[in-house]
């Protein structure tokens, strides 16, 4: 039996009809650059998951990007981030001049670990960007304590976790800017790029629709120095399509991750911790074995799709060689790049797929 790690087409298929005649209104009514699609795009995503206010952008890089220019990071400035995540996620702090200062994880949940987090901070650190990874919300309320007490800027990056909740608020809400992707592998993906800005503080959220197009809110005057962050309109025709989806999608991968968590009975399988604090929307589901490779090239042999997600953390990338964080400086995310697969996980996946990946792993 045949195992994809992702098949997109499966979703796509299903929504074609609806997808179409949504593409085809917009493109009647010639509503290619933010407009009505995108306004109710962030309307009914804020309706849906729970946010005040919701700003559409072109990419998953431009929020977090947008939110380091609010934060007003700078040259000298350093901003605490996980390694073990998307580039994404620093690329804005580097973009505005600042410099990312990579903290260790926790090995359970791959999520940045807040003790870390307040041992790191020295007076040059300006910010924090914590990212609920794979879908598994971080310990979100201690980091958003140890930002307050300490001054600092909080970013969430909640790129691979659209409908999840720490407790019972939806992350993005515990910082001063939270960010979404919809790229199309996400669990909300659009046929193209995109993103969401979200904040409860409404300043915050009024200089972020500015500098989404070009540092105005009126045309031909410009007040901040902004830039070109806008969702265009067939993106968000797609999303309005897609959004209403989202609930069923997220049940049927937590259903598929229970089946893989009362299942995977491989010896030396490191299973994902499911934290009481925040249910997972399961982005990924990620598991450790110490013979990663070789059970990686097991299932290739039995037709089950995965994926390295991610090989190298970020503090070992060559972009970031002028920070000096070697090898053996984070340990357990250098440990997680070395030892992590993700299997499988989307909501089209049948039950008899889900057990032949289960079967698989065991027999390795």
């Amino acid at each position: 039996m045949k195992v994809p790690f992702l098949d997109l087409s499966l979703q796509h298929k299903a929504l074609r009809e609806p997808a179409l005649a949504a593409l085809a209104a917009t493109y009647d009514a010639t509503r290619f650059c933010l407009g009505k699609d995108v306004e109710d795009f962030e309307k009914n995503f804020g309706t849906t998951l729970g946010y005040p206010r919701v700003l559409g952008m072109n990419s998953g890089t431009a929020p977090l990007h947008v939110a380091c220019m609010i934060a007003g990071f700078g040259p000298g400035d350093e901003v605490i981030a996980p390694p073990f995540t998307f580039i994404s996620t620093v690329w804005g702090v580097s973009y505005v001049g600042a410099t990312p200062r990579f903290v260790d994880i926790e090995e359970g949940t791959f999520n940045l670990d807040p003790a870390k987090v307040e041992a790191a901070i020295t007076p040059k650190t300006k910010g924090i960007i914590a990212v609920h990874l794979f879908g598994q919300p971080c310990r979100i309320d201690e980091i958003a304590a140890i930002a307050k007490k300490h001054n600092l800027f909080l970013i969430e990056d909640c790129a691979q976790a659209a409908g999840a909740k720490f407790k019972d608020t939806p992350v993005g809400l515990f910082g001063d800017a939270g960010t979404f992707s919809f790229y199309p592998t996400k669990n909300l993906g659009g046929c193209g790029e995109g993103g969401a800005f979200v904040s409860r503080d409404e300043a915050v959220q009024t200089k972020a629709r500015h500098i989404r197009v070009h540092g105005s809110d009126r045309r031909y005057y410009h007040d901040i120095v902004g830039g070109n962050f806008r969702m265009d309109g067939f993106q968000g025709a797609m999303l309005n399509v897609k959004l209403p989806h989202l609930a069923t999608w997220t049940k049927r991968r937590q259903e598929i991750a229970a089946r893989y968590l009362a299942g995977i009975k491989l010896a030396d399988v490191r299973l994902p911790d499911q934290p009481a604090y925040g249910k997972s929307v399961f982005h990924q589901f990620t598991i450790r074995h110490p013979r990663r490779d070789a059970l990686r090239e097991h299932l290739a042999k039995h037709e089950v799709g995965t994926d390295l997600i991610y090989p190298v953390p970020l503090h070992l990338q060559k972009c970031f060689a002028h920070l000096g964080q070697v090898e053996g400086s984070l340990p357990i995310a250098e440990a997680a790049a070395k030892t992590c697969v993700s299997l499988p996980i989307f909501p089209e996946l049948t039950d008899a797929q889900v057990d032949h990946v289960i079967a698989s792993i065991n027999s390795f």
